[in-house]
């Protein structure tokens, strides 16, 4: 990417748990990926609307509180509404391995489960990044 890539790490709903959430932030901001934590308590509206305002290439929501399938696909919802499908959504939090697939049907690219070293998320973003660079200059 010519820009460096902008990350929205958003804690939707009403789960006070954030330690996550700045742990991840941290790991993409020490890779040089500029990151823009929208706080605790946000709504689907507001972390789409922090996105969109932010020109954000990914939004990662944290989400423990078990409301992780209305939370995502009201945030899918908006991006389709606002023709802003281009900003990648992922994730993490207690999701069950259950839940993913349906998840993922919605259009979220991935979902990071408890345990999953930092590295790997900071990896993913900067490779799919790439990915999303490298198609578009076609």
């Amino acid at each position: 990417m010519t820009r460096p890539i902008r990350v929205v790490v958003a804690k939707p709903g009403l789960d006070g748990h954030d330690r996550g959430a700045k742990i991840i932030a941290r790991a993409l901001r020490d890779a040089g990926v500029e990151v823009i934590y929208t706080g605790l308590h946000q709504t689907p509206q507001q972390v789409v609307d922090a996105a969109m305002s932010e020109d954000a290439d990914f939004i990662g929501m944290s989400i423990l509180s078990g409301a992780h399938m209305t939370l995502f696909t009201e945030v899918m919802d908006l991006l389709k509404a606002n023709d802003a499908t281009d900003i990648v959504v992922f994730g993490g939090g207690i999701i069950p391995e259950a839940d993913i697939p349906t998840l993922e049907a919605l259009g979220v690219a991935r979902i990071f489960t408890p345990g999953t070293p930092t590295q790997d998320v900071v990896d993913w973003v900067n490779d799919r990044a790439r990915a999303s660079d490298a198609s578009s200059t076609r």
